[in-house]
């Protein structure tokens, strides 16, 4: 790849904009925008804090079973990274309201005919210094 193919600046601020409105939707538990953001794939792939998903149908039907957060968060050290116009990773720092663990969130987004989707995501908490 082209190094002026990287971070484009409007494909930046494309993502930029997703992650923050993918962030709003989950804070207030709007699982259709959350289902939504992901591909509708049975290769779709999102590891949590203490569950996982492969595939679509269980990222809905795992939704579908968690109730709205209880917690605010607080995000940190947001990176976005673009490939071309149609690949990007979104890396997140996070603080929870409800515990002293660092949370650290992933996605990869594709930019599909329907518009830009999460194809995979990866979600931890470990006790953090610094």
């Amino acid at each position: 790849m082209r190094s002026d193919e990287l971070d484009r600046p409007e494909v930046v601020a494309t993502l930029t904009a997703l992650f923050h409105d993918y962030e709003r939707a989950l804070m207030a538990n709007d699982r259709a925008a959350l289902d939504a953001y992901f591909w509708d794939d049975a290769r779709t792939t999102r590891y949590g804090i203490a569950d996982r998903q492969w595939g679509a149908e269980a990222l809905r039907a795992f939704r579908a079973s968690v109730p709205a957060p209880g917690f605010t968060r607080t995000l940190h050290h947001l990176r976005i990274s673009t490939f071309g116009e149609d690949v990007a990773v979104a890396q997140v720092e996070f603080e929870r309201s409800d515990t002293p663990l660092r949370g650290f969130q992933s996605q990869t987004w594709v930019r599909f005919d329907a518009g830009w989707k999460i194809v995979a995501a990866h979600v931890s908490m470990i006790p953090f210094k610094g």
